[in-house]
């Protein structure tokens, strides 16, 4: 694993793309877990957490280049997960206290986090144990606890993955993708950005870890439902129209129980809305971590919208 630390410009800028940043690691209570990091040294870091068996190399590279135009990002493996040590938590509780200890290892004491599916629902519970640790929130392809299909995540997935295996494609072009032209275009266009980075690569998911992961998402598919109504930060939602692995109506559920909350949802799109409109998000994403709060420091009430791109 390469542990040097990543070369900064006079701005203190990371001066590098996401395929380019260096592959570090931290000490977490004695189980290294391997980062990325890039963008401006200043600000609150924005912390990205990933989906089911995913790695380093599966952040899109377009979407973090964006984000880092104009934030400090990094991008973490869980436990037991690519290069991170130890062994894969079962449970979204364990993976939460995780990235809460790796972050005050960091030395942080307020991030901004952007979750994606199973990342999503970390990001949630990080939110409820820790609320003075996150400002601004982002929830992309997820879910509340107990969501609607979430616990028959794997009944949706396995045999996409067997027609994956059949036709010789990344699942992912069947789980994060629609089947119209659009969402194929749109699938080969993530899956060859997730390919860009030559050198340095994460190591994939093991068989066991994989499922270890998958045991936890279906537990969070049954777990009781969480007081969202108790989140009194900025909360962004997003996802497609079609999402077949966390249903679409999770991402308005979460709308309707978090107090502050916008939503956003991509017209003929799928669990991977946010990477077949990369650009749109990006946008989106960088407006909302930068927009202020009102003069009195307090959330404004609770407004929910939804716009089809």
């Amino acid at each position: 694993m390469t542990v040097k630390a990543p070369h900064a410009n006079q701005a203190g800028e990371l001066n590098i793309s996401y395929i380019d940043t260096p592959t570090r690691s931290i000490d977490v209570d004695g189980t290294p877990f391997a980062f990325r990091e890039l963008g401006p040294r200043s600000g609150v870091p924005l912390i990205l957490l990933n989906h089911w068996g995913a790695v380093l190399d599966n952040f899109d590279p377009r979407i973090v280049d964006g984000l880092a135009r104009k934030h400090r990002v990094i991008a973490i493996d869980y436990r037991g997960i690519g290069a991170s040590g130890g062994t894969a938590p079962v449970t979204i509780d364990a993976m939460a206290r995780d990235v809460i200890a790796l972050i005050h290892a960091l030395g942080f004491s307020k991030v901004d986090l952007l979750g994606f599916s199973l990342g999503g629902f970390v990001a949630q519970d990080i939110v409820l144990k820790a609320p003075d640790l996150v400002r601004r929130l982002i929830l992309t392809g997820t879910g509340p606890a107990g969501g609607t299909g979430i616990a028959q995540v794997d009944k949706v997935s396995w045999p996409l993955m067997v027609k994956g295996l059949f036709t010789l494609r990344d699942p992912k072009t069947y789980l994060f993708f629609t089947s119209s032209a659009d969402g194929r275009l749109a699938a080969r266009a993530f899956l060859q950005s997730l390919k860009e980075r030559k050198l340095d690569r994460d190591k994939g998911p093991t068989p066991a870890a994989f499922l270890r992961q998958l045991k936890a998402i279906k537990a969070w598919g049954r777990q009781a439902p969480q007081a969202l109504d108790s989140i009194r930060i900025p909360v962004l939602i997003a996802n497609g129209d079609n999402d077949i692995m966390v249903p679409t109506e999770n991402s308005h559920e979460l709308a309707r129980r978090i107090f502050d909350s916008q939503l956003v949802i991509y017209k003929d799109a799928g669990h991977g809305g946010i990477f077949q409109y990369y650009g749109e998000f990006v946008l989106t994403a960088l407006a909302f971590l930068n927009a202020r709060q009102d003069s009195s420091g307090t959330v404004s009430p609770h407004s929910t919208t939804e716009a089809m791109k």
